[in-house]
């Protein structure tokens, strides 16, 4: 089947934008570390107000047919090219759309997607479609207190039991767990095989007496993770996604969604260029030699992932799953934050450690204490290297001694 033209199809997209969004406007000072901040630090109330103020444009996204754009029809995708998705990109950061949240990104650009690919035609009708449209919300439980970047190292155990699996262990940096309705997770159901081939995915109901969610409470104010504890938790077989042992598969796909989630679009995280620009200009510094270099640094480095974003995002046309790739945007998101809030300190000095009623100032601290924890979202800086070492450049792989069953590992 051929494909609209991008042209004409861009253009439809921005009359339908036209009507459910407003566009931008020029963003007034407030004082207020909304904007500002990396994660956000709400209390759960006004967490469900904009939880429900995003489900209503997905919701809405995907009844005009906009949702996983480039996802095949036959997974229940629109089946479009990658080109498509950079225009409605482009079409819609001119409008003014609701702030997202991880468990919004998580639900439809991670764990919507790989249902939608390895489940069965009854999952992905039953969860697929409810969590594209977010209908249904879900989180990401991968990592482990002992299983950081070596994901493959999860101790969580899932055991079948005739028709269903019982599942016990513990995940952490778990994001938006106390509002998720499922979780998708990683549990080690061989351990008598190398510890990549023993893991398995499940679809686990939140609300199941055997779940415990602790929020974790961060150093820039917020609680946008949590500790997830399972106890004899009893999940039907069919509610495995993808076959026993596919687990790593159904993880590595579901990562690199994750690294062009983070890495990638048009929602906002943290500080941006242009709210820099804005603070030099209120401090009258944009005279400054050294200041001005820092700025266009700054610039560039936007501009270079921006076009990043895009080449990558062509490299994936076709509605398959995003390779390694993804790293560099991940990487290059991480350290932009990173750079933002350092130049944003340099410009206050220290005026950025206490609150004077200045707009915009203090409100600079949730992005300072915000932005390291970005380099461990979605995988650490320094897993993003060796992937790209490793998948992008072909360089060797380091020295393994792992490659032995999970159960001969020491600790095991």
């Amino acid at each position: 089947m051929s494909q609209p033209d991008v042209g004409t199809w861009r253009t439809q997209v921005g009359q339908w934008l036209a009507t459910v969004l407003e566009p931008v406007r020029e963003r007034e000072p407030t004082g207020e570390a909304a904007g500002l901040a990396v994660f956000h630090n709400l209390s759960d109330g006004e967490e469900r107000l904009l939880l429900e103020r995003c489900r209503a444009y997905q919701r809405a996204r995907f009844d005009a047919g906009y949702q996983a754009l480039t996802l095949p029809q036959g997974n229940g995708g629109a089946g479009l090219s990658a080109a498509h998705a950079a225009a409605f990109a482009q079409e819609e950061s001119a409008f003014e759309v609701p702030p997202s949240t991880e468990l919004i990104s998580v639900t439809v650009r991670l764990v919507g997607m790989a249902v939608s690919l390895f489940g069965t035609a009854e999952q992905r009708d039953t969860y697929a479609r409810a969590f594209l449209r977010t209908d249904l919300l879900a989180c990401q439980l991968f990592s482990e207190p002992g299983a950081g970047s070596d994901l493959a190292a999860l101790r969580t155990r899932a055991r079948q039991e005739g028709d269903a699996w019982v599942i016990d262990g513990q995940k952490v940096w778990t994001s938006g767990a106390q509002f998720a309705d499922h979780g998708l997770l990683l549990a080690r159901t061989d351990p008598d095989v190398v510890k990549q081939a023993g893991i398995t995915a499940f679809l686990v109901p939140m609300d199941d007496p055997g779940v415990e969610i602790r929020p974790i409470r961060q150093m820039s104010g917020g609680a946008s993770f949590n500790e997830v504890f399972l106890s004899g938790v009893r999940v039907p077989d069919g509610m495995r996604i993808g076959r026993p042992g596919q687990g790593w598969e159904v993880a590595n796909a579901t990562l690199a969604f994750e690294r062009t989630a983070s890495g990638g679009g048009n929602r906002r995280k943290g500080g941006t260029f242009a709210d820099v620009l804005a603070l030099a200009r209120s401090h009258g510094r944009t005279g400054d030699p050294l200041v001005r270099q820092r700025l266009a640094d700054l610039y560039v480095r936007g501009a270079l992932r921006a076009a990043t974003v895009d080449r990558v995002a062509r490299a994936s046309a076709g509605g398959g799953r995003p390779g390694p790739e993804a790293s560099l945007t991940k990487l290059m998101a991480s350290d932009l934050l990173t750079r933002t809030g350092q130049t944003a300190a340099e410009l206050m000095g220290a005026r950025i450690s206490a609150d004077t009623g200045e707009p915009d100032t203090f409100a600079w601290t949730q992005h300072l204490l915000g932005a390291p924890g970005y380099r461990l979202a979605g995988g650490t800086d320094q897993i993003q290297r060796n992937l790209i070492a490793e998948r992008v450049l072909k360089l060797p792989g380091e020295p393994r001694v792992d490659r032995v069953p999970f159960s001969e590992l020491p600790g095991n």
